[in-house]
């Protein structure tokens, strides 16, 4: 009988086959990489050439497959872990009131660091981590929202600072980041990019996360790679983005180990905690109930004697006092202490439980099988605890950072509420007083260390044997990467895609890892944010406070008359005791070093605005002159300053739909969210629009008549007021261009919705009315919506 095989089977025998060839091939690649003949200061690294014959026919031909890029032999897994808006004397782990027993678990095989410095503020610390440069010279001199047309203030990451993502993809490495990117600027955010500041640009595998400062961590802005999605459950099935973003990262890690375990990596984990809104799951912000009713006094006084009982803080240090701006928790009334204190203890959870889920990510990584070689920095903090909650905290961020204050009873009305989905809290600033202790000041204020200094735990069990010890040398997040490249044994690059890099301003702490008492690998470093500025020079430090995080209408401008203060911390830890007046020469000697370190790192020109740069022009996707946009059905997600801007002056909306039967209901257009926004809706048959002024006023105006089936155009016209910003004005609806409703709306917000989006066709995100259920998709057809502004 003939004997026959199966293409089917000839087909398994064939990818068996290869899949050995390859494995054998890849094995011989390492081989060549790890002995030393790359060049790896060149990225990419050019393909070799051809080894192999080509001939007639594969018969007098020789394979050889191109040699793939490896990292160097013994390269680590690289994990950077960094938390959002946590001050110096918050986390357990320091001496905080805050428990973090995943953190306590990690430093007790670790390192802890105590004098680790960040910039002061979330996206210039964040540029400066990735870039290995100082936050101007990375071009983010402050946050994309508030950026200005210079070039180290258009946060716009340059081509010449090549992030850690691309550096090490470059080396062989598979790269990854999770949670916030808050480096892409704003109006780059939209469908039509360009894409090569989203973090997938920036030389990271895989991206998941938001594009922001912050998020709603129940209704988030969220993007797969360069793509929009939507959770896949509601707030009332339990979903949270801190859980979400832990479970794709560890998804990631274990099936990019099981395809490849030889292959390092490196992950970026950038939870939106504990930035504000903050939003805890009610059993874990009702652990702290009652635990800070004794106020912020006692608690950053306890704190204190903690970091001094735990070795946090040297002995010998003082204590700052309270300053003018933080009133005694005892002149406080009743229900001011009520509040302020279920705002922190909202806090305390959101804090404790991204500490739980970021231990979920710690546990999956030391189950992998090089564990052992695993690199972790866990940061607990990109700045300072935040003021940005007010004198008196809020339940609407972004109607405080507007800087419209909320009366304590409406404040009130919502205890119970605080810290859940309809909410979006902020503590007041005594609580980040306390939560920078024992320092000064808090975030933004990069004169001080309030604002500058964070806890760090370094994790590497394969090389750092001083299980628990204390690390006292002056580092901050621009000698992380280098540090990294250290561990790793790879170079600087020259050049990254054919353009020539900026030098390294980080230098490697390698060498703290296993030596105590290693030299000082930072002699010099500058501050700056908001005007905000300080020089550190061999234990010296001068500094100036120039502005308040939570005054943006504060804008002095007389840098001139800025008093500068001067501090010895080789023997004042805290900065308590300003030597000013004892070493004028001293204090004239570093201010000229900082204008020398301003001048060499492009910090100048100083700005002080605060809503001045927030309100000011920025780049849009389309032309800034355009008064005309025409959106289809399906456009969602598109970030709220590359929308058409219907603020501070009149405008219309005009829709061509189809209702298919008298049931169709549904959004045709939407801008914001929950902390403030608009909304043109069909329900019950009914035009309507609503208008949300941060939850405080709601304007509705509905058709008097219902919409007809079949086809129609709908209208809203808006006629403002003027004679300034955030002024009123009337409203109209009309069917097929007959008045159907009007109504007034008394006050416009001036500035920004918030932190969500703009979308035809649905509400995505946090709900603008609180008349529907999300994501009120609409049923019937949208042809298109047209919006003019007048």
């Amino acid at each position: 009988m003939k004997s026959f095989i199966s293409p089917k089977l000839l087909l398994i025998f064939a990818i068996f086959f290869f899949s050995c060839t390859q494995s054998k091939q890849n094995d011989s690649v390492t081989e060549k990489t790890d002995s030393g003949e790359l060049d790896r200061t060149i990225l990419p690294i050019p393909e070799p050439p051809f080894g192999g014959k080509i001939g007639e026919t594969y018969k007098d031909s020789k394979e050889e497959w191109p040699k793939l890029v490896t990292p160097p032999q013994g390269a680590p897994n690289v994990i950077i872990i960094l938390l959002d808006d946590v001050g110096f004397g918050q986390v357990s782990t320091f001496g905080g009131p805050v428990p973090t027993p995943e953190l306590d678990k990690l430093a007790a095989n670790g390192l802890k660091y105590n004098r680790f410095h960040t910039t002061a503020i979330c996206g210039p610390s964040r540029a400066a981590l990735l870039t290995g440069r100082n936050h101007h010279n990375a071009g983010s001199g402050f946050l994309a929202e508030w950026a200005t047309g210079f070039p180290s203030y258009n946060c716009m990451i340059p081509k010449t600072t090549a992030t850690s993502g691309r550096i090490l993809k470059g080396n062989g490495y598979s790269t990854s980041w999770f949670g916030k990117n808050h480096n892409t600027p704003d109006w780059e955010t939209s469908v039509t990019g360009p894409f090569d500041r989203w973090p997938t640009g920036l030389g990271f595998d895989y991206f998941y996360g938001f594009n922001a400062g912050e998020t709603h961590q129940y209704y988030p802005v969220l993007f797969e790679n360069t793509k929009a999605v939507e959770p896949d459950k509601s707030p009332e099935q339990g979903y949270h983005f801190m859980t979400d973003m832990t479970d794709r990262a560890i998804n990631w890690l274990e099936y990019s180990k099981s395809v490849a375990p030889q292959k390092p990596v490196m992950l970026y984990f950038a939870p939106g905690a504990a930035h504000a809104p903050h939003h805890a799951p009610k059993e874990w912000r009702d652990k702290f109930k009652g635990q800070f009713d004794k106020g912020w006094d006692v608690v950053r006084q306890e704190t204190y004697e903690r970091q001094l009982k735990m070795g946090i803080i040297p002995p010998g240090t003082k204590l700052t006092p309270r300053p003018d701006w933080v009133t005694p928790w005892d002149k406080l009334s009743a229900d001011q202490k009520k509040l302020f204190a279920r705002l922190m203890e909202n806090y305390a959870g959101y804090l404790s439980f991204a500490d739980h889920e970021t231990g979920r990510l710690l546990e999956a990584i030391s189950k992998l099988p090089d564990a052992d070689n695993t690199l972790i920095f866990y940061i607990v903090g990109d700045n300072g605890a935040s003021s940005e909650g007010g004198m008196e905290g809020t339940v609407n961020e972004i109607k405080a950072l507007s800087g419209i204050s909320t009366p304590l009873a409406d404040n009130l009305k919502h205890l119970d509420e605080i810290g859940g989905p309809n909410t979006e809290p902020h503590y007041p600033v005594g609580w980040a007083w306390a939560g920078n202790a024992p320092f000064q000041w808090v975030k933004q204020v990069a004169s001080h260390f309030g604002g500058s200094r964070n806890p760090m735990v370094v994790s590497w069990p394969k090389v750092i044997k001083d299980k628990g010890g204390m690390r006292s040398q002056f580092v901050h997040l621009i000698d992380v990467l280098p540090t990294v490249l250290d561990a790793s044994h790879l170079p600087a690059p020259k050049t990254v895609d054919g353009v020539e890099q900026k030098p390294m301003d980080g230098v490697s702490f390698l060498s703290t890892f296993t030596d105590k008492n290693a030299k000082p690998v930072r002699t010099r470093q500058y501050f700056e944010v908001f005007s905000n500025r300080a020089i550190y020079d061999n234990g010296w430090v001068a500094a100036t406070q120039h502005t308040f995080p939570w005054r943006q209408d504060y804008a002095p401008g007389n840098w001139d008359k800025d008093k500068w203060e001067l501090y010895n911390i080789d023997d004042d830890y805290s900065e308590s005791v300003d030597l000013a007046k004892k070493y004028p020469e001293k204090l004239e000697e570093l201010k000229k070093i900082f204008d020398e370190e301003a001048k060499k790192y492009n910090v100048y020109p100083l700005d002080d605005r605060g809503t001045g740069r927030l309100i000011s022009p920025k780049p849009t996707p389309s032309d800034p002159k355009r008064k005309h946009f025409t959106f289809y059905a399906g456009a969602v997600r598109l970030a709220e300053t590359a929308s058409p801007n219907t603020k501070n002056k009149s405008h219309s909306i005009t829709a061509e739909i189809v209702l298919k039967s008298k049931i169709d209901n549904g959004v045709i257009v939407a801008s914001g969210g929950s902390s403030a926004g608009f909304v043109l809706y069909v329900q019950n048959g009914k035009l309507v629009y609503h208008y949300n002024y941060f939850d405080d006023a709601r304007y509705v105006i509905t058709s008097k008549e219902s919409l007809p089936i079949g086809k129609s155009t709908v209208r809203f016209d808006f006629a403002y007021d003027g004679g300034g910003t955030g002024k009123g004005g009337t409203g109209k609806l009309y069917i097929n261009d007959k008045l159907v409703g009007e109504g007034r709306i008394d006050k416009t917000v001036a500035a920004r919705f918030g932190i969500d989006t703009f979308g035809i066709g649905e509400d995505t995100g946090s709900p603008v009315a609180n008349s529907y259920k999300l994501p009120f998709k609409f049923t019937g057809i949208i042809d298109k919506v047209d919006i003019d502004l007048k």
